[in-house]
């Protein structure tokens, strides 16, 4: 068994519910194979660096779960074809690494900005 985080990003058109469905059957999916669910982390919508399908905003959702290397691959088959699902990475959890979300690029506070200003 690993610990595992998947960083998945939702089409921001997609309801809620199916948001909610699409968390729900990879948590089922992980617990029927013997794995655990550690948690899950929504950090929301946010803008993209470039366009995808058109949208130039995602939803994202951290999940982190322990399972055997064959769980992990049946939910990436799985994420790869579900709708609503535009990208989504898994990696190995790092002991000790952080789950908060990234803050916001807009979210500088304005002090910092005049002194990079002032910089130039």
């Amino acid at each position: 068994m690993n610990a595992y985080e998947v960083l998945l990003m939702l089409d921001p058109e997609l309801a809620e519910e199916k948001a909610n469905e699409v968390i729900a059957r990879m948590r089922e999916q992980v617990e029927a194979d013997g794995g655990s669910w550690d948690g899950h982390e929504p950090w929301g919508r946010r803008k993209l660096a470039y366009e995808i399908n058109h949208k130039a905003d995602g939803v994202y959702h951290l999940l982190l779960f322990t399972a055997a290397p064959a769980t992990l691959d049946e939910l990436t088959r799985v994420l790869k074809i579900t709708d609503g699902v535009m990208r989504h990475l898994a990696v190995r959890r790092v002991q000790g690494g952080s789950t908060k979300a990234p803050a916001q690029l807009g979210a500088t506070s304005g002090a910092a900005d005049d002194a990079a200003a002032a910089a130039e």
